[in-house]
């Protein structure tokens, strides 16, 4: 058995050396996808599970009023890319969410380029870790031609592995257990979603407290995270053989080692229970980039194959532990017209089987209009 090394604690060195780093841009680099194309829209949406033929159906898209298949916004978690942001070393990452603002669709055939900045660095106090900092950075896509695409920004908060260990806030967590009667009711859950498709949701028929219908998400599988990994990307730290010692030469502090004494990736929390009891989470849990793509398919598939997602953002409040299940819902809060716009404006939300809420976020919709 390889004796556990203690992990580095937070310090202000390491704080200072990010701080010189605040609002320098920075070029996306490698990024998983550079082009959205019928392949790789398709990939993500299949690695969350969305059958929505605007995103998955090549011949369904060229019917549809973009000319071809697009891409949902959280697309671009694919487009991050690896070696611009800046995190500190030997600190865990717990993805705390993003806030997506578009300024023109992806279709089929858009080459997406990108930079990125850190642009924020908070201390926080947590009831999970103690001391923990909040990291946010700045991605801005455009084409080859500097039109704008998007902006995403994105937030992690970054803890002591041995801190989150010993206080042991998630050791109460019993995981999750289903009978036969409590499957067949999620499965039909599934069976009520539903996708909008080619039949416009105008604004003119939308108003404020109207419900959005609900996405059911699980009982989450190690599966379904291997899924969103092969749809969203193998960063930043899933590399194979020499690039993965390559990577580890460059960025030891990235890599703890496992139970046979191999520098690993921390991404294994996702997949290796032991390893998330390490740090602090009492088994395997989700990426917090998935859940939010979830959320964000409430609204597609309520938007129909017409509506356009201006802005959108997702919070992760709670751990979403492998066996865990979620139905993602939301409902209109307003409506407006804005600089000839018609925009409705919703919320949304997760609860899980616990009935915790485990995600909050929102969106400002274009909508068509009969006019």
């Amino acid at each position: 058995m390889v004796q556990q090394k203690k992990f580095p604690k937070i310090t202000d060195k390491e704080l200072d050396r990010l701080k010189q780093l605040l609002g320098v841009e920075l070029e996306v680099k490698e990024p998983f996808n550079r082009y959205a194309t019928p392949d790789t829209i398709r990939h993500f949406a299949h690695g969350i599970g969305d059958i929505n033929p605007l995103f998955t159906d090549e011949e369904y898209g060229k019917s549809t009023r973009w000319g071809s298949v697009i891409a949902p916004p959280t697309f671009l978690f694919s487009c991050f890319g690896r070696g611009a942001p800046q995190g500190l070393r030997g600190i865990h990452s717990m993805w705390g969410g993003a806030s997506f603002e578009m300024y023109e669709p992806l279709p089929s055939g858009t080459c997406i380029l990108g930079t990125v900045a850190l642009s924020g660095l908070t201390p926080k106090e947590s009831k999970f870790a103690a001391r923990t900092i909040l990291q946010e950075h700045t991605y801005t896509f455009r084409t080859p031609e500097g039109g704008k695409l998007g902006k995403v920004r994105e937030w992690h908060l970054r803890t002591e592995r041995d801190t989150a260990r010993q206080r042991g806030k998630y050791d109460r967590m019993e995981p999750a257990s289903y009978s036969n009667d409590d499957i067949e009711r999620i499965f039909a859950d599934y069976d009520g979603e539903e996708v909008r498709g080619d039949t416009p949701r105008y604004w003119e028929g939308v108003e404020p407290g109207q419900e959005l219908p609900h996405v059911v998400k699980g009982p989450l599988r190690i599966t379904d995270n291997v899924a969103w990994k092969v749809g969203w990307g193998f960063r930043p730290f899933t590399y194979a053989h020499k690039l993965g010692v390559e990577y580890y030469k460059k960025h030891p502090m990235a890599y703890i080692d496992n139970e046979q004494g191999v520098p690993d990736v921390p991404e294994r929390v996702h997949w290796d229970p032991d390893f998330a009891r390490r740090v602090g989470v009492p088994s395997s849990y989700d990426f917090g980039p998935q859940r939010v793509a979830w959320l964000a398919q409430v609204v597609t598939n309520w938007m129909g194959d017409d509506g356009f997602i201006k802005k959108f953002w997702g919070e992760v409040r709670r751990f979403n532990l492998v066996g865990d299940t979620h139905w993602l819902k939301g409902k209109v809060t307003a409506k407006r017209v804005e600089n000839g716009q018609h925009l409705a404006e919703v919320e949304l939300w997760g609860r899980n089987q616990r009935d915790e809420e485990t995600i909050r976020g929102g969106a400002v919709i274009a909508l068509p209009t009969k006019e």
